[in-house]
């Protein structure tokens, strides 16, 4: 618990927020974990805990209702989004969202890490390791993305010099970091490289310049691609494929990891 002290020469174990802890068993999700602290009904080493502002380390033992809470298996799933599908946990129109999708993938609780547009497909991973879902989207790693975008015209050679030299949009410049024909004898086919999180970036790009997209994929995502998935389709991350991630973030390793 908060003030434990370590061994002189000893790095101190990680301490996170008891909300936290109890989020990534799986019971329920950190706002309801507040509601649990404060109703009395979460115990750290036999002690009743009201503080939300508690921290627990690994040695620390947090119990509910007289049950161990551990740690749940870290579970990374990677989805062929399709249209018509929301990245939420829940929606409050009743449309179909990906945790639809992936329903019986496995009995953790899982979560988008990023978002795709609605109408937006292609590679999106699902996971409950919330640090390094975080990690993949903190706008300081640079997470490398790159779509397929379909025009509903073609795109003249100078608007393509344009967006290759950057435009400023109204919440900032922003250049891509490629952007190329995706097809030879199809100037409507684009592909484009960028890093940027910014709220529908590509799709704003090209309105600027008064193009509309009529479909757009996501085709690439920090290393991951939708190769071999069918779309709306999904599958358990290989542990290459996890060990790449967590290699890809500064200070993790294949140990620790660190998550829309």
């Amino acid at each position: 618990m908060k003030g434990k002290t370590n061994p002189p020469g000893r790095h101190a174990p990680a301490a996170v927020r008891l909300n936290k802890f109890i989020a990534n068993t799986g019971v329920c999700s950190r706002r309801e974990a507040d509601t649990l602290i404060l109703s009395g009904s979460i115990q750290v080493n036999g002690k009743t805990i009201t503080e939300l502002g508690t921290k627990v380390g690994p040695e620390d033992v947090v119990t509910h209702k007289g049950k161990k809470l551990e740690g749940e298996k870290k579970v990374y799933i990677l989805l062929n989004k399709p249209k018509d599908c929301v990245t939420t946990v829940k929606d409050t129109h009743g449309r179909k969202t990906v945790l639809d999708l992936v329903r019986d993938c496995c009995p953790e609780r899982i979560y988008p890490v990023g978002r795709l547009d609605r109408n937006t497909t292609g590679v999106l991973l699902l996971t409950n390791d919330g640090a390094l879902a975080d990690a993949l989207t903190h706008p300081s790693y640079n997470r490398k993305k790159i779509y397929h975008v379909f025009l509903n015209r073609n795109l003249k050679p100078g608007d393509l010099a344009q967006i290759s030299n950057g435009l400023e949009l109204e919440d900032g410049f922003i250049r891509p970091d490629s952007i190329q024909y995706a097809d030879a004898k199809d100037k409507r086919q684009v592909g484009m490289e960028i890093h940027s999180g910014r709220n529908r970036i590509v799709r704003r790009i090209f309105e600027h310049l008064d193009y509309r997209i009529e479909k757009l994929d996501r085709v690439y995502f920090a290393g991951l691609t939708k190769k071999g998935i069918s779309r709306g389709h999904w599958r358990h991350l290989t542990d290459k494929e996890v060990a790449m991630l967590r290699m890809s973030v500064p200070g993790k390793s294949n140990k620790k990891s660190r998550q829309g």
